[in-house]
């Protein structure tokens, strides 16, 4: 049920560790998650890999493993759009209005909403919109985000919005001068090293992919293989909000190049300084924990757990992932889940990321 992998200089206490291992398989036995891997990284690159549970809760579901590739969710807002963003800043104004990239987002106050209030998600913007059941296509999704109203003033709240970054996603393929997957590659996934991070997986990995939820209504039935997301399906798989299937190790090796100030192997991914400007707090909406695209930990309830630095950022995904960052202990750490097997209604992720978030900083001697 359980697997750990140690690099030399890891940083973990091994009398510490086993109770990472406790925590993972508790929960698979609670049924919070059929299984998990859980990923403890160093700036300096020592590793630290768990996993826990089968892909699904039937007895003869394969068993987890290193390799296996989730349904990353949001966290491609992260991985994707919001760095794709980082590097493209010089020709991406963040205080340029979205609509002189975006013409079509027009309505009224929206002329008020600028790039970086869609990157910290207090563009005006509501929380989700079920676009999928009327609408089918990248062009048709994005037309209807650019249409839907604001559901409060710019600036004034804080509501974390796929809308938002529907339209940033088309913003960056603007700026960028190609479509959004392309810039992925280009930009991210190529210069980190993220061999095994894709949108659209073929089927030859099916075996690698743990399902995520049966569908009824949709009627898609199991989704295995395919983004749980229903406008990024409907999209086509390729999405700047979600979309993206990845490895533990691939997550890892994204938040080492975050760790060591944008550098991989020597060579410059992004700059320290856009580092710095898109993970701290972006204070344009009142009482707000979000920095640009990335979140912040809350002074309780946090899903970073207790012991992460005030300086923590991260980011997670409906389907059960997560990633957080602690640049004063030179700390990241991933979890992927398939939470949402068989059913969203499952909500004990609440439970277990921040008793497993806790349980690697309890085991770290950073």
């Amino acid at each position: 049920m359980e697997s750990v992998r140690t690099g030399r200089g890891d940083g973990l206490d091994p009398q510490r560790r086993m109770r990472v291992r406790e925590v993972l398989e508790r929960h698979v036995r609670a049924k919070s998650t059929p299984g998990a891997v859980g990923l403890a990284v160093r700036g300096s690159g020592g590793v630290a890999c768990w996993t826990a549970g089968r892909h699904t809760f039937e007895p003869d579901s394969p068993r987890v493993r290193e390799d296996d590739l989730y349904d990353l969710a949001s966290l491609t807002k992260v991985v994707v759009t919001t760095s794709i963003c980082m590097v493209l800043e010089p020709h991406l104004d963040l205080d340029e209005r979205v609509d002189k990239y975006v013409p079509a987002f027009q309505g009224d106050g929206k002329d008020r909403v600028t790039i970086r209030h869609l990157l910290a998600h207090c563009a005006g913007l509501p929380a989700h919109q079920r676009f999928f059941e009327a609408c089918t296509g990248r062009d048709a999704i994005l037309s209807a985000a650019c249409g839907t109203p604001l559901a409060y003033p710019p600036g004034s709240r804080t509501i974390y919005s796929d809308l938002s970054f529907l339209l940033l996603g088309a913003a960056v393929e603007r700026a960028g001068g190609a479509p959004l997957e392309e810039l992925a590659r280009r930009y991210v996934l190529g210069p980190v090293g993220m061999v095994e991070t894709t949108y659209l997986p073929g089927r030859e990995l099916l075996g690698r992919i743990p399902p995520t939820e049966f569908q009824a209504e949709q009627r898609r039935g199991l989704i295995h293989g395919q983004v749980h997301d229903g406008n990024a399906w409907a999209m086509g798989g390729v999405a700047p909000h979600a979309g993206l299937f990845g490895t533990a190790a691939d997550l890892g090796r994204f938040l080492e190049v975050i760790l060591n100030g944008g550098k991989v192997a020597g060579t410059r991914v992004f700059s320290e300084a856009a580092i710095r400007r898109f993970t701290s707090r972006a204070g344009l909406a009142p009482c707000s924990t979000r920095a640009l695209g990335w979140d912040t930990v809350s002074a309780a309830g946090s899903s970073a757990g207790r012991h992460f630095s005030v300086r923590s950022f991260g980011h997670t995904g409906f389907t059960g992932t997560s990633v957080w960052v602690d640049p004063e202990r030179e700390a990241g750490v991933v979890l992927l889940t398939n939470r949402v097997h068989p059913t969203r209604e499952n909500e004990g992720i609440r439970r277990l990321r921040p008793e497993f978030h806790d349980a690697v900083m309890e085991a770290a001697v950073f």
